[in-house]
């Protein structure tokens, strides 16, 4: 008996406890929190944003992926563009594209390698023959796979296509320069934005005589099609000034949102129109002209190479085309050049300030040579034109 009073007291003393403990633990339980990281944007992409090229698009189209080329439209001294197999004659190969130089005698193709990896080659033409192809070399570095060749009619400015860590999304568009003492390519650079994106980007094509530029992209396409962009090729790099925009016109900048923003007071775009409306009424399989825009005097001004009198007067306009390029090429190097300069250590700065008095010496010279060969031009055919009146 004194057992079970001693319990029942035991009992009604922990009652209250553990009542208190279940109301304590039920107190204690809450929903969890839960805390949703937004996903940061790779650096580099934001980097690229900041940094994007101010470009005038003319226009865009959007077709099949397979007929893409039908949309570029070259002068035969651009040189032209074919697929693999239309120009080798054979067949599987639909995803390698070829170019070849406006003198028939050399190309760049895309094939896949060992790996099964997309790869750039090319063949010179021996007489009536192809040489064995061989690898492009230097052009490897931080990239996987490479493809969509183009070369400038300089024949030293190469662009293409490449997947790998140094893309940020896909195909990206990369430029390098042939380096003629050992036979390679220098390291390639990304050419970032508005012409790569995170989707596929690819094919940047020049028509130096025309002035028009074409690039292809799958941004913010359905599976399939692609949109192909013209544009004016810059005479030299210029970026949108991030305090004269918001950041949401500079990221409509950088993914090409509308076009129409890029027009500017539209006179650039309408004669660029023009050309391009001249072009694409040619037939290319029919294409023996060259739309350029060259003033003759003021009251003529040459819009197809054919309209050169004198034949020497031809030449000298290619001489005075190839010589505007490498005039565009310096000015860009001497605005990298200023631009590493100013960041540089103190002991790097003799090197760089070496670099750029030799720079700006070669710009002097190509400048006086593209007035030269312009004033001999107008005046070789102003006296063929006063000769017949």
């Amino acid at each position: 008996m004194k057992i079970r009073n001693i319990a029942i007291i035991a009992l009604a003393l922990l009652a209250p406890v553990s009542m208190h403990a279940q109301k304590k633990k039920a107190v204690a339980k809450k929903a969890p929190v839960v805390i949703v990281e937004e996903p940061q944007e790779d650096p580099r992409i934001t980097e690229m944003r900041e940094a994007t090229q101010q470009i005038i698009f003319i226009d865009s189209i959007v077709v099949a992926k397979d007929d893409f080329l039908s949309v570029i439209r070259l002068n035969p001294e651009s040189g032209r563009l074919d697929t693999f197999d239309q120009f080798f004659r054979s067949e599987g190969h639909t995803e390698s594209y070829v170019y070849i130089n406006e003198m028939g005698n050399k190309c760049y193709f895309s094939d896949e390698n060992a790996n099964g990896l997309m790869q750039l080659y090319t063949l010179d033409k021996l007489g009536e023959d192809w040489s064995d192809p061989f690898a492009l070399k230097g052009i490897s570095e931080g990239l996987s796979e490479a493809n969509y060749p183009f070369m400038m009619t300089d024949g030293t400015t190469f662009y293409f296509a490449a997947k790998g860590k140094e893309s940020i999304g896909g195909y990206d568009i990369f430029v390098t320069r042939a380096d003629s003492e050992n036979g390679q390519f220098l390291k390639p650079e990304n050419i970032g934005m508005p012409f790569n994106s995170e989707a596929n980007d690819y094919m940047y094509v020049i028509d130096e005589l025309c002035n028009i530029g074409y690039f292809v992209t799958d941004r913010r396409q359905p599976e399939g099609k692609v949109c192909i962009y013209m544009f004016i090729p810059p005479t030299s790099r210029r970026i949108y000034n991030s305090d004269a925009y918001t950041d949401e016109q500079l990221r409509g900048f950088a993914d090409i949102s509308r076009i129409a923003n890029t027009w500017g007071k539209g006179t650039e775009r309408k004669a660029a129109l023009e050309r391009l409306n001249a072009i694409s009424k040619t037939n290319p399989a029919q294409q023996t002209k060259s739309a350029i825009s060259f003033i003759i005097n003021d009251h003529v001004t040459y819009t197809d190479i054919s309209q050169f009198q004198d034949p020497e007067s031809a030449n000298l306009f290619r001489e005075y085309l190839s010589t505007q390029k490498q005039l565009k090429d310096y000015e860009q190097l001497l605005e990298k050049s200023r631009n590493f300069y100013a960041k540089a250590k103190p002991e790097d700065k003799r090197v760089l300030r070496t670099e750029i008095l030799d720079a700006e010496k070669q710009f002097v010279r190509l400048t006086a040579d593209v007035k030269m060969l312009e004033k001999r031009i107008r005046q070789a055919e102003n006296h063929i034109i006063n000769n017949s009146k």
